[in-house]
């Protein structure tokens, strides 16, 4: 696949609009971004249609989570006005020819993977959950740096909270300013608090995929187990969701090591496809 685009322009999707809808894609196992982590190999761009190359840190990963970052970058650079189609080129991977068939042919897992047992839906719903908690840790700790005590946290609902998650631009369209904000309400008296939106976005995002930011549930944040947090508990909470964070960055630490090592110099090739 070539990687030089060949557009001037006008109803085609410039790279770096299309790399800010890939930053949206995070690796599911660690809720990193794609971008971040350097799996995009590079972007070519031909009018409307737009071609992506992808290498995850290791031939083995697991095909699952490999499809879930296939799918996620094509619908994510497809959600652009200008892009007619999106093609995804997962590289270097064991299951490379089902999963690029199936993404790009717009087939369900299952029947790109045929022996597989069921779809994906319960491995996404799964990681989600774990995504939530970690990110619950952000959102929590930034609420207690603006000054907010465990007891006025845990009687926080969805409706206290007041985003304004449009990014501060500045003024080279890399989309790279310095973000929003949000004002938190405390019911009691009245006090509110302003704070980065990134982490409380960034939570609600996982927590509304996972049904725990509805009418049913009204607290914002709630334990590992989706229950309402007793304001006694707040700080083992607080602790458990560190730990899921911290797991996550574990996982990352191997993964940088792999990825690091793939893209070696002296590294022999994996496949002999060329560009």
């Amino acid at each position: 696949m070539s990687m030089e685009s060949d557009t001037d322009g006008g109803d085609a999707p410039t790279e770096a609009q299309v790399y800010e809808r890939l930053d949206r894609v995070t690796d599911p196992e660690l809720d990193t971004s794609i971008v971040e982590l350097e799996y995009v190999d590079g972007i070519g761009i031909d009018g409307g249609a737009v071609e992506v190359a992808v290498t995850l840190p290791t031939a083995w990963c697991s095909p699952a989570f490999a499809w879930m970052m296939a799918t996620d970058a094509r619908d994510e650079v497809e959600a652009l006005s200008v892009v007619d189609r999106a093609t995804i080129e997962l590289r270097e991977h064991m299951h490379e020819d089902e999963i690029n068939r199936g993404v790009n042919e717009r087939l369900p897992f299952g029947e790109a993977f045929p022996d597989a047992d069921g779809s994906v839906a319960p491995v996404r719903t799964e990681l989600d959950e774990k995504a939530r908690i970690a990110r619950q840790h952000d959102a929590t700790g930034a609420l207690l740096d603006a000054g907010l005590d465990g007891e006025q946290i845990v009687a926080l609902t969805r409706s206290d909270l007041e985003l304004d998650v449009e990014a501060a631009s500045d003024g080279d369209g890399d989309g790279d300013g310095d973000g929003g904000r949000a004002r938190v309400w405390c019911r009691d008296g009245g006090l509110a608090v302003v704070v980065d939106a990134a982490p409380l976005e960034r939570y609600l995002e996982k927590a509304r995929a996972t049904g725990l930011v509805d009418d049913d549930h009204p607290e914002l944040f709630r334990t590992p187990e989706g229950e309402p947090i007793d304001p006694s508990r707040f700080e083992t909470v607080r602790h458990r969701t560190r730990l899921a964070g911290v797991n996550m960055s574990g996982q990352g630490s191997v993964c940088d090591a792999l990825h690091e090592s793939r893209h070696a110099e002296d590294r022999p090739p994996l496949s002999t496809r060329s560009d």
